[in-house]
């Protein structure tokens, strides 16, 4: 599966989505991007702050009904909140549309590369040597986010990465393919691209489904290349 492309996005490009055109002796295995709804949803964190200003609604509905407003009262008491809630939501999903717009992950049989960035772009090229293990998240529609756990030898700022890193992970950020349509596919290929480079027997990421977080499972004992 490959990434959509944009009329005239990135044309600078010498390879979509590359900073660079890849080595003959380097083979491409998957690229794609984010889906934007559920980027929203989950990165941007849509649903929250829509609940946040439904019971922002409902309070000063009921806050008027029992300080004696009539229901008309109550009603434009919610009037006055409800463009503010309607702009940000709004605002909200159109950073997460713009996000996934501008998103392009590459998976080679070298490295991870991700293209991030809306107004300033920035390339992370992640060398498969670099990747200590890597997890899957997976989501009940088959969507989910995939976390890199990286060793001493790449370590990328938290702030640099958001919103395509793994959160709460402060101290030691993880670089995260975010919000994948196919997240188990792209696992599937990643384990195996981590594996061969390693030498080693492949092993699967392990897939984490909701509620339970995401754990850290190496794709291959000590995967590393020395």
């Amino acid at each position: 599966m490959t990434a959509a492309r944009h009329a005239d996005d990135h044309d600078f490009e010498p390879a979509y989505g590359l900073p660079e055109r890849l080595p003959q002796s380097e083979r491409m295995l998957w690229q794609g991007s984010a889906d934007w709804k559920r980027m929203t949803l989950d990165a941007m964190h849509w649903r929250g702050l829509a609940i946040y200003f439904a019971v922002l609604l409902v309070w000063r509905c009921t806050d008027t009904l029992s300080s004696g407003g009539t229901a008309l009262d109550a009603l434009v008491a919610m009037l006055w909140l409800a463009p503010l809630a309607v702009v940000a939501l709004a605002m909200l999903a159109t950073l997460g549309w713009l996000t996934a717009r501008t998103t392009v992950y590459t998976l080679t049989d070298r490295r991870v590369v991700m293209r991030v960035g809306i107004v300033l772009t920035i390339t992370f090229n992640l060398p498969h040597n670099t990747i200590d293990n890597a997890s899957l998240h997976a989501n009940a529609d088959g969507s989910g986010d995939i976390a890199l756990a990286l060793n001493d030898s790449a370590r990328i700022a938290y702030v640099h990465l958001w919103p395509h890193v793994r959160p709460w992970h402060v101290k030691r950020p993880q670089p995260m393919l975010r919000a994948l349509p196919n997240a188990r596919e792209v696992a599937a290929l990643l384990a195996g691209a981590l594996a061969a480079s390693a030498g080693v027997p492949r092993r699967g990421l392990h897939a984490v489904t909701p509620p339970a977080a995401p754990r850290d499972l190496a794709t291959a004992p000590d995967a590393r290349v020395a």
